[in-house]
């Protein structure tokens, strides 16, 4: 008896939900730093203890490289957060994708629905799961 399919519900977020809090490489230390977005942008690194300020549209502040990115043969894979990772690993995972009945292609992309075509298949699940668990440790580890 083949096993019962995983189902995903597709949640209707888009990638705004989750590019306020981005995981990324320190400028200093090289090891995983967060970046927060909102009334201005700061910066810290819990290893070495940076921890910066946007002071204006002037400064010279720019987000760092993400951290959560990684090359497959197929393309480039990468993620806003841990938040973000999931989403992606349990939509990867699953056999059977579902979405709304009202869901309207050409007015509302969602994340999963703008993702390229290579993650997607299912011939390719399981390279991308497991890019996708090396980023998951990547955070523990980094």
């Amino acid at each position: 008896m083949p096993a019962a399919p995983t189902r995903f519900h597709d949640p209707g977020v888009t990638a705004d939900a989750f590019h306020r809090s981005v995981l990324v490489r320190c400028p200093r230390c090289a090891r995983v730093a967060h970046y927060a977005q909102g009334r201005g942008q700061r910066l810290v690194c819990r290893s070495c203890g940076l921890s910066r300020r946007s002071t204006g549209p002037d400064d010279g502040f720019a987000r760092p490289e993400l951290w959560l990115r990684t090359e497959t043969r197929h393309g480039t894979l990468w993620a806003y957060n841990l938040e973000h990772l999931d989403l992606l690993r349990r939509f990867v995972a699953a056999t059977l994708r579902e979405r709304d009945p009202w869901y309207e292609h050409h007015r509302k992309m969602t994340c999963v629905g703008r993702l390229p075509a290579w993650i997607k298949r299912a011939r390719n699940r399981d390279e991308v799961l497991r890019a996708l668990d090396r980023l998951r440790m990547s955070v523990v580890t980094g």
